[in-house]
């Protein structure tokens, strides 16, 4: 698949590191450091912008070792990149670690996943099918 982008960063494309990557690196675009204080949030720039096919979106979602080493990740993950959205990808990351962390030009932020969608058409009912999990939810199928 083939996805037009237009990069205004300082950076290379986002790429696949291995041949089995499902998401490609995120790097921060920007001209100063960010410092980003315990359970503060921001959004930060990447320079890229993107024209996807109808029926796929971009994912933006945490990196895990920023997440794990840092405590930064990403607030609303996954975030979604629309079809139809033509803006510059921001990023919102929030720190939940107890330390500052400065973000710098070039760091890696986050991954972009690129994943089809369907789209639903709503039957507006009377009543669902029985099944036997029923109406239980919120860890109802766990071990008690």
């Amino acid at each position: 698949m083939q996805i037009k982008i237009i990069n205004k960063s300082s950076h290379n494309l986002p790429n696949y590191e291995t041949i089995a990557s499902a998401g490609m690196d995120l790097r921060a675009n920007i001209t100063e450091p960010i410092t980003l204080k315990p359970l503060e949030r921001t959004i930060v720039k990447t320079g890229l912008f993107i024209e996807l096919p109808i029926g796929f979106e971009a994912q933006v979602r945490p990196r895990s070792g920023l997440a794990a080493k840092k405590g930064v990740t990403v607030l609303n993950a996954p975030g979604t990149v629309d079809a139809d959205y033509r803006g510059e990808i921001g990023v919102i990351l929030v720190n939940i670690s107890h330390e500052d962390f400065i973000i710098e030009n070039g760091e890696r932020i986050a991954q972009l996943v690129i994943a089809k969608h369907e789209r639903a058409e709503w039957i507006e009912v009377k009543e669902l099918s029985e099944t036997s999990r029923g109406e239980g939810g919120f860890g109802s199928t766990g071990v008690k």
